[in-house]
């Protein structure tokens, strides 16, 4: 843990940020956590203007406490001058005393610049996406690969891209290093993050949590050993052994709120590094072994943290949760969520992260929809606050139930094209005859409404964090394991594996007022693949294009991935009669191959960030993957096509 004279050291003023979410010309929303509650002066200066100073009162800063030295500032800064598009805008956050951005965090700033900027695009035809960001995956950071794109057409602002889309597992709250765990718990301690009482577990409190002799790589033993806690332990820290995608490891999940809010801050910035110091802890001689291999990765983890921090605090930032934000098959199965909301201790577990999501992702995406949720977590860390830092048992526990019901994360960006970001974790479609088989991803009502969202739109941006047209033999892998009754072994969420969601999502496609052009960008599957879409036997029906970009940080194991390439290819060629047997038979998939692939390949394994540039009519007219090892990989479109 910190020593005593680093526990007596003044703590820096902002902890993490600012990160950039939601801005427009006429609205700036800015995301920052600070180690006290802020006096701010923001700066605004388009290039060519003269600057704009604006006090951060009340009216512009919803701070919130998170424990005793850290607060959460949501910064929402309404215009009334409209900000100029396509020029470049520099920002500074002042505070007294200790001067702007420069000063307090001048990882912030490219080489030679005095302040960060941004660009507010006229439209969103030039993206970013990516997801799945695992902090212990061996190998580089694709955000920190996008930052050094950026930064070489720092001067080119019709180069920047109107969104980084972070489509799915932002964090991994299910599978965490034990160095992370580590240092989440010296931050824990050294910021006071808010405690609270744990039902249904053997310890009774967070900081009986903290430091359990089964805090590190035995969180599974936390349950009572009673027969009700059976199937709990096994679906929830068992680790999923998946013979096919990359086993997860449960036994370090993060349990309590201020385990979320300390992962948040190590993973977005690199101040709160300086606070802690990842000692290893008491463990056996394999789960050591473990710990130092784990380390190394983390510490090169942290080397890179400065530029991911610098690339979110200038492109505007959109998120949405996959399952790992929260945790592994989150709301799989039917059965899967009786087992999970009927026991209280992994009922606050998974609260506790979406509750984390609300704070450090939601908000940002649309504040206005999200106003019910933040105005009840408000009262609830208020409270916390007056209460000698403890979070009170019965209000957290309505809260986090009153979030288990909410139905408004999905949001949608108006431009040109219309961008629509999909919520396919809380609305599922669920199996009522088999309780056992894999959910829709988006429920009837909820397909619905998104065919009303995109009516009469000549082209579309969907943001689906599991790819609407995957790899088919994969599916059918995970079909397989769904029939033998294991869909929880192959993570099998795919939007054809439930025949009512499937067949709903396919009609939205082919309706003849919906979009003309439609891009899917998606993530979630740990390799990066592009498909052009047409719908057979229509002249002039929708074209779609499905783009998938994972992970940011993560991979799918190389010879595994190349053995389901080269069956899919066998198997399901473009003229293959195997595709009238699928749900998709009424569509015309053409795979792009990257051009630094091997011949034939068509499915990209490795760390990175996907680009998509789209021409006037919202057609992809670049697909490249900006691969975090320094090159990029280029999906031109397939043969015979111009």
């Amino acid at each position: 843990m910190t020593t005593a004279e680093d526990a007596s050291r003044p703590l820096p003023s902002v902890l993490a940020g600012p990160l950039l979410r939601r801005l427009s010309s006429e609205r700036l929303l800015f995301w920052l956590v600070g180690s006290r509650p802020l006096d701010m002066q923001l700066v605004l200066q388009p290039d060519g203007q003269p600057p704009r100073r604006l006090a951060l009162n009340d009216k512009r800063v919803h701070c919130l406490p998170l424990g005793r030295h850290a607060y959460l500032h949501l910064i929402d800064v309404s215009l009334g001058t409209p900000l100029p598009q396509d020029v470049r805008i520099d920002y500074d956050l002042r505070l007294p005393d200790e001067g702007g951005i420069a000063d307090w965090a001048p990882h912030l700033l490219h080489e030679g610049a005095r302040r960060p900027g941004f660009v507010l695009a006229s439209t969103q035809r030039r993206l970013l996406h990516g997801s799945c960001r695992r902090p212990h995956h061996d190998g580089p950071d694709g955000l920190a690969r996008a930052d050094a794109w950026l930064a070489e057409r720092r001067d080119d602002t019709q180069q920047w891209p109107a969104w980084l889309l972070m489509t799915g597992d932002q964090v991994y709250a299910d599978d965490v290093a034990g160095p992370m765990l580590v240092a989440i718990h010296q931050l824990i301690q050294r910021l006071g993050l808010f405690d609270e009482p744990l039902d249904g577990a053997t310890v009774t409190d967070s900081r009986a949590l903290y430091t359990t002799d089964t805090a590190y790589y035995r969180r599974d033993s936390l349950l009572p050993d009673v027969t009700e806690s059976g199937e709990l332990r096994k679906r929830f820290f068992g680790g999923a052994k998946k013979p096919i995608f990359t086993s997860a490891n449960a036994y370090n999940h993060l349990i309590s709120f201020g385990e979320i809010i300390a992962m948040y801050l190590l993973v977005w910035s690199p101040t709160p590094w300086r606070l802690v110091e990842m000692t290893r802890p008491a463990l056996d001689e394999a789960n050591s072994e473990i710990f130092d291999n784990e380390l190394g990765i983390i510490e090169r983890f942290v080397d890179e943290l400065p530029a991911a921090a610098r690339l979110m605090a200038h492109l505007p930032t959109l998120m949405i949760f996959d399952d790992h934000d929260v945790t592994d098959d989150w709301n799989l199965t039917a059965a899967w969520e009786e087992t999970a909301y009927g026991h209280p201790f992994s009922r606050r577990i998974i609260g506790n992260a979406l509750m984390g999501y609300l704070l450090c992702q939601g908000w940002g995406n649309d504040p206005d929809r999200l106003a019910g949720p933040m105005q009840e977590v408000t009262t609830l860390l208020e409270t916390a606050a007056r209460e000698d830092g403890w979070l009170p048992a019965e209000p957290h526990d309505a809260f986090l139930r009153y979030l288990q019901r909410f139905e408004g994360w999905e949001y949608q960006v108006p431009g040109t094209p219309k961008l629509v970001v999909l919520d396919t974790r809380t609305r599922r479609w669920r199996s009522e005859r088999q309780l056992g088989r894999p959910s829709g991803l988006m429920d009837w009502e909820a397909l619905s409404e998104l065919q009303q969202q995109i009516l009469d739109a000549p082209s579309v941006v969907i943001v689906s964090p599991t790819p609407m047209f995957g790899v088919k033999l994969i599916e059918v892998v995970q079909k397989l394991f769904t029939l033998a009754g294991k869909p929880l072994l192959v993570d099998a969420e795919n939007w054809m594996a439930h025949r009512g969601a499937a067949s709903v999502m396919l009609n939205i496609f082919r309706h003849s007022r919906t979009p003309g052009h439609y891009v899917v960008l998606s993530g979630d599957v740990h390799y990066s693949f592009a498909y052009d879409i047409q719908i057979r036997h229509r002249r002039h029906g929708s074209r779609i294009w499905q783009i998938t970009s994972s992970g940011v940080k993560n991979a799918f194991p190389d010879t595994l991935l190349d053995a389901f390439d080269r069956a899919n290819r066998w198997l399901y060629a473009p003229r293959s009669p195997l595709n009238w047997f699928t749900k998709r038979r009424p569509m015309r998939i053409r795979p792009r191959d990257p051009d630094r692939a091997k011949a034939g390949e068509r499915l990209w394994n490795g760390a990175g960030i996907g680009l998509v540039v789209l021409d006037e009519q919202g057609r992809p007219e670049d697909i490249r993957e900006l691969d975090a090892r320094g090159f990029d990989v280029v999906f031109p479109p397939p043969r015979g096509d111009a």
